[in-house]
């Protein structure tokens, strides 16, 4: 439930973009052309190991760890309510979606699908959630049958809330021209068979608004 927000709201952020006003980029004389020299590389080099600290590194990076334990525990079969606002101020729409959640590859990553109605037509979406080790924060990524795009979000766990803050960006369909916005999404743990996602995105002026919530409840 908590991650079909994403399409969910994608799709939505793009609606809530529709009407904003955007710049027109010109384009770069053709006779106007020059070498450039690519950009020096700005990444801090790697410190120098030896071959069994390297393999600990990787070791521990690749071993699951108590935050995927929390993520497996969301397994199951979940139901959603679904409350979408197109506009700051558009009266909410309501529909209702289904999600299937598991663990794969030894418990690293959890995939969930997705189905439920979006705008009148049938909607399928899939995602992808993993704690990276190094990175300390969720990393997640979704499709749909609403797009071809990928969507990537990434964020911290914040154990005094019991809830994750993922950023990202995705491409705004009605641009036409593979325009980006930002999105943020708040994943909110009730309790151990109860979550509710938010979803935010840009109104026409740029300003963040909430685009949708799903309050999920697990099936039992």
């Amino acid at each position: 439930m908590k991650r079909v927000i994403l399409i969910l709201c994608s799709a939505l952020a793009i609606v809530a973009c529709n009407n904003a006003s955007k710049t027109e980029e010109s384009a770069t004389p053709k006779d106007t052309m020059a070498t450039i020299p690519p950009p020096a590389n700005t990444e801090a080099a790697a410190p120098v190991l030896d071959s069994a600290t390297m393999m600990k590194n990787w070791m521990e990076y690749a071993t699951p760890g108590e935050v995927h334990k929390m993520l497996a525990s969301w397994n199951g079969n979940w139901d959603g309510e679904v409350t979408i606002w197109e506009t700051p101020d558009a009266p909410p729409q309501k529909s209702t979606t289904k999600s299937v959640n598991k663990m794969i590859f030894g418990g690293r990553y959890q995939v969930s699908n997705h189905s439920g109605n979006m705008m009148g037509m049938p909607f399928e979406g899939q995602s992808t959630v993993g704690y990276d080790n190094g990175k300390k924060q969720f990393v997640s990524s979704w499709i749909d049958n609403m797009g071809t795009g990928i969507m990537y979000l990434s964020g911290p766990w914040d154990a005094a809330s019991k809830s994750i803050t993922l950023t990202g960006k995705m491409v705004d369909p009605s641009a036409g021209n593979g325009h980006e916005v930002t999105m943020k999404e708040v994943l909110k743990v009730i309790d151990d068979n109860t979550q509710i996602m938010e979803m935010y995105g840009p109104d026409k002026n740029g300003k963040e608004f909430k685009v949708m919530e799903i309050k999920s409840v697990r099936k039992k």
